[in-house]
């Protein structure tokens, strides 16, 4: 079974909420396979501020975004990875190249809105947005090219249009979204649970899953998984939830070497690093494969 054919599977249980933790690199992936999680989010803010440095305006490329999903989706295979498409990247032709891109990395699902190419977060104000028919093209697209291929991903649509075109323009976008294949419906930037149970409730009729992006110090409530469950939404994503906790921590220790000198961090063992990211399973499948490197241990 495909990773995409799990996601499927996870989101037709209506008696569950599928939650990925939002990881952007391998580290962080690996500490949320470690957790026990079943799916993975690759978020894009996460993937820019990490791998560029930059803050999440846009200026991650495909390429970038494809090989930092390649990475993670290939620690686990089995595991469905959800990654942030941004806005495709371009026009029909280039959205074409980003599903197929996707597909080939391992990518499970990917999710693609309806900003201007120089995006923004979803987080963030004044946003600008492409027309309706614009964005129907980019899913459009993405339907075309994964029927054309013969493979599967889920196809998620994302729209930004709540913060500044009002909520009926939003879901307006959401339905001729999923008339031209969308799979999942991601409204961005929900202000209130009102809205969040209504769109639910409207894409619940048609049998869609709607995403919740839970973002602490973004413009949405902070809702728990069981709230979360309680609006109706079928999937929840965590973006920032590892990169916060990397900002205060890791923060926190190098305020403290250079203004006490102090080095000892939180005390963690190199060796307890390295299994965290699986030295037990690779020098072990070494010496099953006839390796002499590492048989008198390590």
């Amino acid at each position: 079974m495909t990773t995409a054919a799990k996601l499927r599977a996870l989101l037709a249980n209506e008696n569950e909420v599928v939650v990925c933790p939002g990881v952007y690199d391998g580290f962080t992936a690996r500490l949320a396979l470690n957790a026990g999680f079943k799916t993975l989010y690759m978020t894009g803010a996460g993937t820019t501020m990490s791998c560029l440095g930059i803050a999440d305006l846009g200026v991650a490329t495909m390429n970038d975004m494809r090989d930092n999903a390649s990475m993670i989706a290939n620690i686990d295979p089995t595991i469905p990875l959800i990654a942030d498409a941004d806005t495709g990247y371009g026009g029909p032709l280039m959205v074409s190249r980003t599903v197929a891109s996707y597909i080939s990395a391992g990518v499970a699902a990917m999710h693609i809105e309806d900003q201007v190419v120089n995006k923004r977060c979803g987080h963030l104000r004044n946003k600008e947005l492409v027309p309706l028919p614009e964005f129907v093209s980019r899913i459009r697209a993405a339907d075309l090219k994964r029927n054309e291929l013969g493979r599967d991903i889920v196809i998620i649509a994302r729209t930004d249009a709540l913060a500044d075109h009002g909520y009926d323009e939003a879901v307006l976008r959401l339905h001729a979204a999923v008339d031209v294949g969308a799979d999942v419906v991601f409204l961005e930037g929900v202000r209130n649970v009102e809205d969040a149970k209504r769109v639910c409730k409207e894409f619940g009729k048609k049998g869609v899953p709607c995403l919740f992006n839970c973002v602490p110090g973004g413009v949405s409530p902070v809702l728990s998984v069981k709230e979360a469950k309680e609006c109706g939404y079928r999937l929840v994503i965590t973006p920032t939830l590892a990169l916060g906790a990397v900002f205060e921590s890791v923060g926190k220790a190098y305020k403290e070497l250079l203004e006490n000198g102090n080095t000892k961090g939180n005390g963690v063992a190199v060796r307890d690093l390295f299994d965290s990211c699986g030295l037990k399973e690779a020098t072990e499948f070494d010496v099953k494969a006839g390796g002499k490197l590492y048989q008198n241990g390590i």
